[in-house]
């Protein structure tokens, strides 16, 4: 069995930006007038700060403008504060994650169970801490320059960062992406005020209108990606390979003959 993504899609693209800054609204102008998606990774500390002493115009969204400004795309998790985890105790770690998810999932009113780690900053022992705290994913910032699933998400590394020199050419690696991978995804991160400070948006939007439009790809957030390939992992087969069963929620999608069939939450199919 080979699997695909909804709707018989070949890969899944996301995007994963950090830090709320004012900046994030023309970056999902960019986003929405493309039809690409991607997830936005919130301090909930820095919500309606506007700081104009620093020269560089940090402001940041507002907490009432947060469930507007980020419609139709995924709000996570990315420290209160954003502070560098190593240096806290297990104490502090917990309160820097729990409190975030608490005060977006407050202001939200929905589940928040994605998660950015501020600079990058993990290891085994941090991602224990947050898997007991309900994170189901957490990207790092480590470009791994390919396009494979996770074996753990909650050491979710990107393909790139946006600036990357290869960017480009990793884009288009992907939209020819070779069939031995299964379940590819472009995944590019990066934050809005590197467009902002400079007022030159060209290059994100020439990466973004190249990506778009294509059949053969989901243009996904993180979570949704998550938790598809977390199904497709969930499948249970019978002794001799010939039935499989769907426990979770999600309709799973598969290759068949020369198209593709799926398998229904709770159902038990004949493959």
């Amino acid at each position: 069995m080979e699997f695909i993504y909804p709707e018989g899609k070949k890969g899944a693209l996301t995007f994963s930006f950090d830090d709320n800054q004012d900046f994030d609204k023309k970056l999902i102008e960019i986003f929405n007038k493309y039809g690409v998606r991607g997830t936005f990774n919130i301090n909930s500390g820095t919500l309606g700060i506007k700081d104009d002493q620093s020269g560089d115009h940090n402001y940041f969204v507002s907490p009432d403008e947060l469930n507007e400004v980020y419609k139709g795309h995924e709000i996570a998790v990315h420290g209160v504060h954003h502070k560098f985890i190593a240096n806290l105790t297990d104490s502090m770690i917990v309160n820097e994650f729990l409190e975030d998810r608490k005060a977006l999932e407050k202001i939200t009113g929905k589940l928040v169970t994605g998660c950015a780690y501020a600079y990058g900053c993990h290891n085994e022992h941090i991602m224990n801490i947050l898997s007991h705290l309900g994170i189901k994913y957490s990207r790092g910032v480590d470009s791994t320059y390919g396009f494979f699933p996770p074996q753990d998400f909650l050491d979710w590394n990107p393909t790139c960062h946006q600036a990357d020199p290869r960017a480009t050419e990793l884009a288009e690696s992907f939209l020819n992406c070779p069939g031995y991978i299964e379940l590819p995804i472009l995944y590019i991160w990066g934050h809005s005020f590197e467009f902002g400070r400079s007022g030159d948006w060209s290059g994100i939007e020439k990466l973004v209108s190249m990506l778009a439009g294509k059949d053969f790809i989901w243009y996904a957030t993180n979570m949704e990606i998550c938790d598809y390939i977390k199904a497709t992992r969930s499948l249970e087969f019978t002794a001799d390979g010939t039935k499989a069963y769907n426990p979770t929620l999600i309709e799973v999608f598969y290759k068949k003959d020369n198209g593709f069939s799926s398998i229904k939450p709770g159902e038990l199919k004949t493959l």
